[in-house]
């Protein structure tokens, strides 16, 4: 059976998780971190 469509309300947070393949890790290093955080903040 498929996912229910997750609700988005404005102002509301979410629970975001990620992993990594395997896994592996999700980032080379923590440069490779930090740029992926400064993305998500664009996004807002």
């Amino acid at each position: 059976m498929a996912r229910q469509p997750q609700l988005n309300l404005p102002g509301i947070p979410q629970h975001i998780v990620q992993r990594g393949n395997n896994r592996l890790p999700c980032f080379l290093d923590d440069t490779d971190r930090k740029r992926y955080l400064r993305y998500l903040h664009l996004l807002r």
